[in-house]
């Protein structure tokens, strides 16, 4: 699962973010509507709603790896917290563990649900991308173009690049390939694996 490494680093990341300042953003949306609104729509409920969800989470999220009762109390969590950033997150680790299970259509289920509903466009890159993935492994290529050209976000758009050429080389497309993976080497000119693709095309082309 190396591919999903430096993704999955970043999902960490979104994650803690969202521990350490969920609950802060929405205090302080709160209390800058005060002044309009009134302190009535700040309470106690709220608060304890939020640290309802965040504990739920945390307890489906260690059970997840358990096994099949874990992936069903997954689903169950994300029924119930549609609404919340919690559901993505939740979403993405059960597409992961579905991956890990070879149920790539699980896996792209969750990946569509995430894409659908994040509002943070990082994280709706990191679901495209895992998702177009998976398309090219069900030989979905179109689909996986599509995918790759919703990222919007200019700190993933290197990944889609090389996505896009992976896709054209499996079509045997080596100019568009080519050019793919020139493009994600602009941003990306560090990744050795990137450049194996690009030095490999003259060896697929020819052979």
């Amino acid at each position: 699962m190396e591919q999903y490494e430096t993704e999955e680093q970043q999902v960490e990341a979104i994650k803690r973010f969202w521990k350490e300042n969920g609950l802060a953003l929405v205090m302080g949306a709160l209390l800058g509507l005060g002044g309009l609104l009134g302190w009535r729509y700040y309470n106690d409920s709220q608060i304890a709603a939020k640290e309802q969800a965040s504990f739920a989470y945390e307890k489906a999220s260690e059970e997840l790896v358990k096994g099949e009762a874990g992936f069903s109390q997954a689903k169950t969590f994300i029924d119930s917290h549609s609404d919340t950033g919690y559901a993505l997150l939740m979403a993405l680790e059960m597409a992961q563990q579905a991956i890990e299970r070879k149920d790539l259509t699980e896996a792209a289920k969750q990946l569509e649900f995430v894409t659908n509903n994040a509002k943070l466009s990082a994280v709706q890159s990191v679901a495209q991308l895992r998702l177009a993935r998976i398309q090219i492994e069900q030989g979905e290529f179109e689909l996986a173009l599509t995918s790759a050209d919703k990222v919007t976000d200019q700190a993933f758009k290197g990944q889609s690049q090389e996505i896009k050429g992976d896709v054209y080389q499996a079509q045997q497309l080596f100019d568009k390939a080519r050019a793919a993976y020139s493009a994600a080497m602009e941003t990306n000119g560090r990744d050795q694996v990137l450049k194996m693709k690009l030095d490999n095309l003259a060896i697929a082309a020819n052979g």
